[in-house]
């Protein structure tokens, strides 16, 4: 009896293996699946403005730094403050790279507030910049450009920049941003 179910287990083993056999010898049948490359990455869109020599709007690789950036836009110019910025910190699509003039600038108040062509001069004096030239900040926006405004029409001229700090919506992060772009001239 032994005999027969060894005989019986044989032959099904045998037959499991013709039959893996076959299917595994069967020719494909279908179409084959097409492999796509994986998309390449959107170029970031990048805002370069203030002392470089050609301001503008330029599109970058992904993982581009902020000097990658300026060198788009010609690199410095002779006003540039090139130790003001952070050339190593990376491009982020959207961003605003704004580069601050060195020193002060001579002259009349109202050539220190405007530069060639309308660009903005750093620093900024509070107490004369008008809503787009504090929008020219970084971290300053419209809501935080009119609040400021306001908080000069209320209190009077600025005695320090420090006096930043009690505009609504101006936070330690934002005062680190700017304080080194702004002034108050006596």
């Amino acid at each position: 009896m032994k005999t027969g179910w060894a005989v019986a287990y044989g032959v099904l083993c045998g037959l499991l293996a013709a039959g893996i056999l076959f299917l595994a010898s069967r020719p494909v049948r279908g179409e084959p699946i097409e492999l796509r490359p994986m998309p390449s990455p959107s170029p970031l869109k990048v805002h370069v403005t203030g002392q470089v020599k050609m301001p503008g709007l330029y599109l970058l690789p992904p993982g581009s730094r902020v000097l990658d950036a300026i060198n788009s836009a010609g690199g410095f110019n002779e006003l540039a403050n090139s130790q003001a910025i952070n050339l190593a910190a990376k491009v982020e699509d959207g961003q605003k790279i704004l580069v601050p003039a060195r020193g002060p600038v001579v002259g009349p108040v109202e050539e220190a507030a405007e530069g060639p062509a309308g660009q903005v001069v750093y620093p900024l004096d509070i107490n004369l910049a008008s809503q787009s030239d504090l929008e020219s900040l970084p971290g300053i926006g419209p809501a935080t450009a009119q609040a400021i405004l306001q908080y000069r029409s209320e209190n009077g001229a600025f005695q320090a920049v420090e006096e930043l700090d009690n505009v609504p919506g101006i936070g330690p992060v934002t005062m680190e941003k700017i304080k080194d772009l702004v002034t108050v001239n006596p």
